[in-house]
């Protein structure tokens, strides 16, 4: 009988941190041409044999929309080439903010994105810190959703900060930082926001004591950073004696970059599910190439994976 083996590709969106995943595994990054046309049309093609593999694709799907076709494209083609199983590594899930219909005559993006992955072939799915934990329901195959802090909460002991406060910038967000707060055993926060329109706020409240407190606020995902740097600044407006926050996803759009060096904030803690665009000392970015490696090869073995979740 031959043993299956594990092969790891990457699309472009994801090389960087395929790399470093398929470095930490052991194993070479998997060879993968991506063949352009003149009018932008592309085509993945394997250059080595995946015929009864376990093969895993990494590949972030945020915008443009082709980094969520290559996906697809990979994933069939390797479907087509006998691959044994295709788990789809996706560190950021995009158009996951859209997970139910909030007005009328609108899709369901991240349905959508389930429904064409499993048409595409996927058997598993591996992903981090989707915006909606409900979103793992919209898959018929098993999705392993793992969690940033696995990687947050060993640095936010490093700081060794005296009077801790983790917060949320949002009330999305209050279980999320309870989570954090209870096995930090640390005090807990929330802000209350009202938008008038997408990544607009109108007003913004504080619940919770912070006076002469460090504070942490945690998010999954920071976008135009108008919400977190907002957040920090009536943190230190209320005698708060230093704000950080931790998110895993750094889309980092618009005018956010210019937003945090201008914030009150002393360090944005992100994960390099997302390349940043461009480098801010505010800015520490830790790798999840580890624990996705960690997991890779969990689910390679059948182990159980729910020792690796810290909270």
């Amino acid at each position: 009988m031959i043993t299956p083996t594990v092969k790891i590709f990457s699309g472009r969106a994801s090389m960087y941190l395929a790399t470093q995943i398929a470095k930490s595994y052991g194993v070479p990054l998997g060879n993968v041409i991506i063949n352009t046309f003149s009018d932008g049309e592309f085509q993945p093609s394997f250059e080595e044999s995946v015929r009864g593999a376990d093969v895993f694709i990494v590949q972030s799907t945020f915008p443009p929309s082709d980094n969520l076709m290559e996906l697809l494209m990979m994933v069939d083609a390797a479907k087509r080439a006998s691959a044994r199983r295709i788990v789809a590594i996706i560190p950021y899930f995009g158009l996951a903010r859209q997970d139910r219909k909030d007005k009328p005559r609108v899709p369901i993006g991240a349905k959508l994105v389930a429904n064409m992955l499993a048409t595409a072939g996927v058997t598993r799915v591996m992903t981090m810190d989707l915006h909606a934990d409900q979103i793992q329901g919209f898959f018929e195959v098993p999705v392993d959703h793992l969690f940033a802090s696995t990687i947050f909460i060993p640095y936010i002991n490093s700081l060794n900060l005296p009077n801790l406060t983790m917060a949320s910038p949002d009330m999305g967000g209050t279980k999320r930082a309870n989570a954090y707060a209870k096995f930090l055993h640390a005090e807990v926060a929330v802000c209350y926001k009202q938008r008038k329109k997408a990544n607009v706020i109108e007003d913004m409240f504080l619940i919770g004591e912070v006076a002469g407190r460090d504070v942490i606020l945690v998010d999954d995902m920071v976008d135009t950073a108008g919400t977190l740097t907002k957040a920090a600044d009536i943190m230190i407006d209320n005698g708060a004696t230093s704000v950080r926050a931790i998110a895993t996803h750094a889309i980092l759009s618009g005018k956010a970059l210019e937003r945090i060096e201008n914030s009150k904030l002393t360090e944005l803690i992100v994960t390099d599910t997302i390349p940043l665009a461009q480098q801010s000392d505010k800015i520490k970015v830790l790798t999840v190439a580890d624990l996705f490696s960690d997991i890779i090869k969990k689910v390679f073995h059948h182990e159980s994976i729910s020792n690796t979740f810290i909270c």
